[in-house]
């Protein structure tokens, strides 16, 4: 796994690599169907970003976040920090574009903004 973590950044960006399709309950969001690829999940934390990302690696845990409920089908192979001045929306449609991506399920981990998605399918 790759990691490039800054502890005094507030914005950071998961790598998951999915091997198999998979049928999950996300959640208050729904049933969703996940194609096998990779995906990435943006998220902040305000403080601690050093928790919040070990614990979304963990895959053993109460389920609270988005995340936590597509966790246990693949396997981190990157995570990045950064700075927070741009804001999550803005970094999660950045790298959307850089990666040629698609947004899978609408309102995944943006339920406290009015962005579509801040989780980015590509394969």
């Amino acid at each position: 796994m790759i990691e490039v973590i800054d502890p005094s950044h507030t914005l950071y960006a998961i790598y998951l690599e999915v091997p198999n399709a998979a049928t999950v309950k996300v959640g208050k969001l729904g049933v969703y169907f996940f194609q096998k690829g990779m995906y990435i999940y943006v998220g902040s934390a305000k403080r601690n970003i050093l928790a919040r990302i070990d614990r979304h690696k963990r895959v053993d845990k109460r389920l609270k976040w988005h995340f936590d409920y597509l966790r246990p089908y693949g396997t981190i192979t990157r995570i990045i920090t950064y700075e927070g001045t741009i804001g999550e929306c803005v970094l999660a449609e950045k790298i959307r574009k850089e990666v040629g991506g698609s947004l899978p399920v609408k309102r995944f981990g943006s339920s406290d903004c009015r962005c579509p998605s801040h989780l980015i399918y590509f394969s």
